[in-house]
């Protein structure tokens, strides 16, 4: 081997190195347009159906079909704000007409019943709190000036939403309408000769993608109808827009159902302020937690494996595997997007590198 040719494969090498940073800097400066374009992709797949529905069975022309779809869908989505405008008007309402001595008097005697129940005394808490200067250092650290940054930035995460918004709906629209928009894209990325295996990637992906959102969609719905019931057999006011919050936290894996469990608890707690701890708050919130466990046990062991067994082909602790590197990696947003991005990567890896060993076992359910 000539030192022109170790030459060579090193240029070659440190050009495919920067080539490949340059892209994922790319990538990285583009994400809101990729987010947009995944939120997209994941409308239009659930709409899709609904198209196909309009166009031959009402024999709808195809453009009024998409139109017919994005406004229903839109439709569900304001339904869906619309439940908790109750939840906000009550609050502000409360919030109007608060007798701030008579919360202070709550708060003070639910402080003292907790502390009752479980042995402790007041002197040892408040001196707790003297000894580690909570007060001296929250007093320090608090900073007026955070409430114009936090307007300044409520308007810009609002004008972002109404911007992302709009985006997501355009690009739905022509998803939906041309369903083979975003294959042909692809294609021009492809040589020839790859151009069927990718068609075929496109097309199992989007089978299995469709087939689990759909399930989801079923198992928020489940979460959703035993969280109502727990709800409703407590006395919780508002009971089905907590539990479709709840039940939503859902989405984010392992992390979304405690977040999910605490929220719920704690509003059942509050809901009951100013009665009897040990005889009525914490028998409900016992209650509730009873619900928020038998809702969690029917989802790990029903839901979730029918959902990856049945749609994305793949093994219930492969995933967890794959959810929890991605989290790793990237955080909350890698959680909720690895069951997707995982099945996706396996549909192309089959498809183009079906004559490797490894890929033929981590590929041989689909």
């Amino acid at each position: 081997m000539t030192s022109k040719t170790i030459a060579n494969g090193i240029l070659r090498a440190v050009a495919i190195i920067v080539g490949v940073v340059l892209l994922g800097y790319f990538l990285y400066k583009i994400q809101s347009v990729i987010t947009y374009l995944a939120i997209a992709s994941v409308i239009a797949l659930l709409g899709r159906p609904v198209v196909l529905f309009l166009r031959r069975k009402l024999k709808f022309p195809n453009t009024l079909a998409v139109i017919a779809t994005m406004i229903f869908m839109l439709g569900i989505f304001m339904g869906i704000l619309a439940l908790f405008v109750p939840l906000i008007s009550e609050q502000s309402k409360n919030l109007s007409l608060l007798d701030i001595e008579a919360l202070k008097g709550d708060i003070n005697k639910l402080y003292f019943q907790i502390l009752e129940y479980f042995g402790a005394s007041s002197g040892n808490v408040e001196r707790l709190v003297e000894e580690s200067h909570l007060e001296e250092s929250f007093l320090k650290g608090l900073d007026l000036g955070f409430i114009p940054n936090f307007l300044n930035s409520f308007m810009n995460v609002l004008s972002n939403f109404s911007i992302g918004l709009f985006s997501v709906l355009f690009i739905s629209f022509f998803f939906l309408k041309d369903s083979k928009l975003f294959q042909n894209g692809m294609l021009t990325f492809v040589p020839d000769d790859k151009e069927s295996n990718l068609v075929k990637s496109i097309d199992k992906i989007n089978g299995l993608l469709s087939r689990y959102f759909a399930g989801i969609l079923l198992q928020l719905f489940i979460l959703f109808v035993i969280y109502t019931i727990a709800l409703l057999i407590v006395g919780v006011e508002n009971a089905i827009v907590i539990a479709f919050l709840c039940a939503l936290f859902n989405i984010i894996p392992y992390i979304g159902p405690i977040i999910g469990g605490v929220i719920m608890v704690t509003l059942t707690m509050t809901s009951f302020l100013g009665a009897d701890f040990s005889t009525v708050i914490l028998p409900k919130a016992m209650y509730v937690l009873i619900g928020l466990t038998i809702g969690q046990l029917v989802d790990n062991f029903f839901s979730q494996p029918f959902i990856f067994s049945t749609s994305v082909k793949s093994h219930p602790l492969e995933i967890f595997l794959v959810i929890i590197i991605a989290g790793l990696l990237f955080g909350v947003v890698g959680m909720v997007v690895a069951v997707p991005g995982y099945t996706a990567i396996k549909v192309i890896l089959k498809e183009f590198l079906a004559e490797y060993s490894f890929v033929k076992k981590l590929t041989k359910n689909l």
